[in-house]
C-alpha cells in the first residue's frame, strides 16, 4: 500500500439498486434501515478505496429522510471521501431515487459517514493523504474539519456527563 496522496475523485463510488417489494414496508415505502445499509456500504466503499485497506464504521452523523422511497425506483448512493486524519475518513453519501419511468430524480436524503482504517491486527492504521486538486474539494475538506471538531468536543461533553 502507498500512502502518496490521493485525490477524492479516486475514491468515488456510486451504488445503484432497483428497489423490490422485498425491501418495502406495507405503505410501498422502503425501509429506512435498507436506505441506511446502502449507504453505509457506498460510504465503505469508497473509504477502503481511498485507504487501500478495510475500513469499518464508526460513526454516523443523523439521517433525515426528506421524502420516501418507493418500490420500483432506483436508489442510488453516491460517496465521496471528504476529509482524512492518520487513521480516520469521513465520507459524505448522497442519496436519491430514481423513478426512471417518469424520468423524475429526488433527493432523499445525505449522511457523514466516518470510518478508520484497520491493519490486519484489527487496529487502526495510517491512510495516504487526500489531495485536494478542486474547489470544491477544498470546501468539502473544510466544512468536514468543522464537522470533525463538532464531534470530538460532543464525545468529551458526553464522557464528562458519564463520569459526573
Amino acid at each position: 500500500m502507498t500512502n502518496a496522496p490521493k485525490p477524492p475523485s479516486r475514491s468515488r463510488v456510486t451504488l445503484t439498486q432497483l428497489m423490490l417489494p422485498e425491501h418495502a414496508n406495507a405503505y410501498g415505502n422502503v425501509h429506512g434501515g435498507v436506505i441506511m445499509k446502502m449507504v453505509d456500504e457506498a460510504g465503505g466503499i469508497a473509504a477502503m478505496r481511498h485507504a487501500g485497506r478495510p475500513c469499518v464504521t464508526v460513526a454516523i452523523d443523523s439521517m433525515t429522510f426528506h421524502s420516501p422511497v418507493h418500490v420500483g425506483e432506483l436508489l442510488c448512493c453516491e460517496a465521496s471521501v471528504n476529509w482524512v486524519g492518520r487513521s480516520s475518513l469521513e465520507v459524505h453519501v448522497h442519496v436519491t431515487a430514481e423513478n426512471f419511468v417518469a424520468g423524475q430524480i429526488t433527493h432523499t436524503n445525505s449522511a457523514y459517514l466516518v470510518f478508520v482504517a484497520i491493519d490486519e491486527a484489527g487496529k487502526p492504521c495510517n491512510v495516504p493523504p487526500l489531495h485536494l486538486e478542486t474547489e470544491e474539494d477544498r470546501r468539502h475538506f473544510q466544512a468536514a474539519e468543522a464537522r470533525r471538531k463538532r464531534r470530538l468536543e460532543e464525545r468529551k461533553r458526553a464522557e464528562a456527563a458519564s463520569n459526573a
